[in-house]
């Protein structure tokens, strides 16, 4: 069992866990979105660890962290225009391109792809680590494999303690949801996940974007996907969650008719008083969907400490910021989705 040292977000603590990471240990590193499990990515035994701290599937590629948009160009290849002005607007920030990689990026790191997801995250110290280290930081969410992504470093201690070297406290997540994924290596523009970065933002700036399969439902074990997220049960606690989409009076409605005393809620904070026999944790208000992102992970890992036996969620509007805590939400139900 490894000793794993907590540190604040400092200089200090930047470059010891640089250290860390030249030497292939495992770090947890905070972002604007989620903490991440960090590696270095062009090191195989390295990012090996990453998958077997998680029990991760090794088909679920991994994302490049780099310290800045000029690096793009050292791990892929065939950069296009496109992905520089996306880089421009949206870097540092929670945006994952995913681009031609160049053959210094081991497959491991790619899941066996000749593509690979790369980002600028937008949190000081992470950058700081990564330039100090010299190297592109492989980093998927600092949780056990399946579980809500963490988003303060006492999820990471709650999954991550005695398999990894350390973990940089940097608070609370701001953005509290992954980036959004889009795939540039192909003809057109695909969103693989969204996240963090509207999709309507990034449509402002480059046009029209297609959004794959995978963000409106489930991907086969057997298909081969390009991006993190994409296939596999994710984000789930430990008691069968069902979401419910329509307008919230008539999802406030469905829910009060179906839930009993030992049923999870997540509703709207303008929904709470409806359930008091009910264990109820709130997203926030209707409209505030930055609050849903920041809130949304630690919900659903907060259920794991009550008598729960299901989860039912109201569901918000699916469009901006929004969007991803819809889909975040329906893969931790498995898609099971009642519209009324």
């Amino acid at each position: 069992m490894t000793e794993t040292f907590v540190f604040p977000a400092n200089n200090e603590s930047a470059e010891k866990c640089a250290e860390m990471i030249k030497n292939g240990g495992l770090v947890a590193i905070p972002t604007e979105t989620v903490y991440g499990l960090g590696a270095n990515g062009l090191d195989e035994e390295a990012v090996l660890k990453i998958f077997l701290a998680k029990g991760r599937p090794q088909d679920n590629p991994l994302i490049l962290h780099l310290a800045d948009a000029d690096e793009i160009e050292k791990y892929c290849c065939d950069v296009p225009e496109t992905a520089k002005k996306l880089a421009q607007h949206f870097w540092p920030g929670p945006l994952t391109m995913v681009l031609k990689a160049k053959d210094i990026v081991p497959k491991c790191t790619t899941a066996g792809l000749d593509t690979v997801a790369v980002r600028c995250p937008d949190c000081d110290v992470t950058r700081k680590l990564i330039s100090l280290a010299g190297v592109p930081v492989a980093a998927p969410s600092a949780n056990t494999s399946g579980r809500p992504s963490p988003t303060s470093a006492a999820h990471v201690i709650e999954d991550m303690t005695g398999k990894i070297e350390a973990i940089i406290d940097n608070g609370p997540c701001t953005v509290g949801v992954e980036s959004t994924i889009i795939d540039l290596s192909g003809d057109k523009p695909r969103l693989l996940r969204p996240g963090g970065l509207p999709l309507e933002d990034i449509e402002a700036i480059i046009g029209d974007v297609v959004k794959d399969k995978a963000v409106k439902g489930e991907v086969k074990d057997d298909e081969i996907v390009r991006a993190p997220g994409m296939k596999y049960r994710h984000y789930a606690p430990k008691a069968p969650v069902t979401v419910v989409t329509g307008k919230p009076e008539d999802t406030g409605r469905y829910i009060l008719e179906n839930c009993g005393a030992n049923t999870g809620i997540i509703c709207f904070d303008e929904y709470a008083h409806m359930f008091d026999d009910c264990t109820v944790k709130c997203l926030g208000k209707v409209a505030d969907s930055g609050e849903h992102a920041r809130r949304i992970f630690e919900i659903l890992r907060a259920f794991d400490g009550t008598d729960v036996i299901k989860i039912i969620a109201q569901c918000p509007e699916d469009k901006g910021l929004d969007s991803a805590v819809v889909n975040r939400l329906k893969k931790a139900a498995g898609f099971t989705v009642i519209k009324v």
